[in-house]
């Protein structure tokens, strides 16, 4: 007989991916080199609608705009004023977005870990199946069920940290909130075929 351990951590994980069905957050992120110094960071706000629509609008100076309309992946660089389009489905596990907005059956593509309470925060650590998915770990914390952490470590040892603010969550989002329309005069990279 298995004898059943609490685990905040992977039920916060389980809630989240089951019970929050949109949901939306303001940002902040940075990115340290693998001597732990800052050497990127950035702010926006992102909304997720499952299953598979999401936008994340980081604000200037590095303005950016990721939008997942469950097809395929906008990325729109506003500086260099070019847009790239992918097939989501062939971006699966390249994006913590598309992780989050929950279009893929998380068991299938992560080794999903406990890794206990520290402080405030319960975390679980997602370990990539797929050798080539351009991260080596993802740890997410909650705090009361709540998403409110996450850090990517990628294969050159840089590690990126969001943390979310202003949760609101099950809140109705319009399907329209994830249609792209490239401005006009910006260069459209199609790669989704």
């Amino acid at each position: 007989s298995q004898v059943a351990v609490a685990s905040p951590g992977l039920d916060s994980l389980r809630y989240f991916f089951s019970e929050i069905n949109t949901f939306e957050a303001a940002f902040g992120q940075v990115v340290l080199d693998e001597s732990l110094e800052e050497i990127d960071d950035g702010k926006g706000v992102m909304k997720i609608k499952r299953p598979g629509m999401f936008r994340w609008d980081y604000e200037s100076p590095e303005a950016q705009e990721i939008v997942g309309d469950g097809d395929r992946v906008w990325i729109y660089d506003v500086e260099l004023e070019q847009v790239t389009v992918r097939n989501q489905k062939q971006a699966l596990g390249r994006t913590p977005a598309i992780l989050l907005a929950g279009g893929e059956d998380l068991s299938e593509n992560y080794t999903i870990i406990d890794i206990g309470t520290q402080g405030r925060f319960d975390w679980v650590n997602l370990i990539p199946v797929s050798e080539d998915s351009g991260f080596t770990e993802v740890r997410i914390g909650f705090e009361d069920n709540r998403l409110r952490l996450m850090e990517l470590l990628d294969n050159l040892g840089q590690r990126t940290r969001m943390t979310f603010v202003d949760l609101k969550e099950n809140q109705e989002i319009p399907d329209t909130a994830f249609d792209f329309i490239p401005p006009p005069g910006v260069d459209i990279f199609d790669e989704s075929n």
